[in-house]
């Protein structure tokens, strides 16, 4: 079964329950004058109509690339994303408008124990639903289908608060049907803006997983012949459709063809484990100046700051050692900078040095 697939079984599985839980809901909340069981089918409803969205915006993002769109259609589904966000929260303010009148004047509920069990029965079948939308979510790397796991759990809660509010009122005929209405709305309300920073985060472009960045460099070090990989970058046409390029320290001995065999192979290693799509740059490494490299790098550990350096190449015939630093967002780059190269050409002054530098979008 494929991706697409998965998710909209999943998401027809989740139209379903929701939809039976909404008829009961919606007419237990009726017959005993419940504004928050009422309320309770209302969030049901919004959740069959995200279910019934994300089915929509998998099936467009699984449209193949054509020539206005050669990387594919997969960021559609964050738009999606988006819709099922805006859903929620307009959800969670329209609930709010209407609790609050409830804490100044409650209404009389009568509940019945038919009412109570389908309560508690909904309670039960939210928290499994939940459990197996961000299990299937969570698996196929799908935004979408974990934000309505999570708000599943969140109904599950909310349902059983609202069977506790029940049995309070009966047994000691105190109404919370407007506070917990209240209550319901505002977690609603913080659960939707969660899901849309978090999905604008991703249509933005936000920092490499720092451990997938991890794994990805040790899969391509693990290769014999590779000393180091650096400068990862990632870019996200979609959940599952990554790029990127990468660049990696080989002996300046290797031929164009030894390159080309090593890098095709590497492309072919990380597609297979990561499902990415790599190019790749190369550094050269000749131990030739080993000595003003290894005193170097003694030197940026002296610095908090620097998190990396790296490329260092040596023209002879210019007399010029350039390599590449990684410093600290926060750090004063520019100081750490001219100390370094005062340092290195204090103890290498036959050369003149040049810093090119890199920024920390992975590690």
């Amino acid at each position: 079964m494929t991706r697409q697939d998965k998710i909209v079984k999943t998401s027809i599985i989740g139209i379903v329950v929701n939809l039976i839980l909404v008829a009961f809901k919606a007419t237990i909340g009726i017959l005993v004058n419940s504004i928050a069981i009422t309320l309770d089918a209302v969030n049901n409803l919004t959740d069959a109509l995200s279910s019934i969205i994300t089915i929509i915006g998998t099936k467009l993002a699984g449209k193949a690339p054509d020539k206005s769109h050669p990387y594919g259609y997969g960021r559609i589904e964050y738009f999606s994303s988006v819709i099922i966000a805006a859903i929620v929260l307009w959800a969670g303010i329209t609930a709010l408008m209407e609790s609050w009148p409830k804490i100044f004047n409650p209404d009389v509920t009568s509940y019945t124990t038919v009412s109570l069990i389908i309560i508690a029965v909904a309670v039960v079948v939210k928290f499994l639903l939940g459990r197996y939308v961000k299990g299937v979510g969570e698996s196929i790397n799908s935004q979408a289908l974990v934000a309505s796991g999570s708000d599943a759990f969140f109904d599950a809660i909310l349902s059983f608060s609202t069977l506790l509010a029940a049995i309070i009122s009966i047994f000691f005929h105190i109404s919370l049907e407007g506070i917990l209405g209240v209550i319901i709305s505002l977690v609603i309300i913080k659960a939707s803006i969660d899901m849309l920073r978090e999905t604008i985060d991703s249509m933005i472009g936000e920092r490499v997983d720092s451990e997938l960045s991890k794994k990805i460099k040790d899969s391509i070090c693990e290769v014999p012949g590779i000393y180091g990989a650096y400068d990862l970058t990632l870019h996200n046409y979609g959940p599952e459709q990554m790029q990127g390029s990468v660049h990696i320290e080989v002996d300046d001995s290797l031929s164009a063809l030894d390159i080309h065999t090593l890098t095709r192979n590497l492309a072919y290693k990380i597609y297979e484990e990561f499902s990415i799509i790599l190019t790749f740059g190369i550094y050269s490494r000749n131990d030739k100046y080993k000595d003003i490299r290894e005193d170097l790098e003694k030197i940026a550990d002296e610095y908090e700051e620097v998190i990396e350096i790296h490329g260092f190449l040596v023209s002879e015939e210019k007399k010029l050692a350039t390599f590449d630093i990684i410093v600290d967002f926060d750090a004063d780059r520019e100081k750490i900078k001219g100390e370094i190269i005062s340092k290195i050409k204090a103890k290498h002054p036959e050369f003149d040095y040049f810093i090119i530098d890199d920024y920390d979008v992975s590690d």
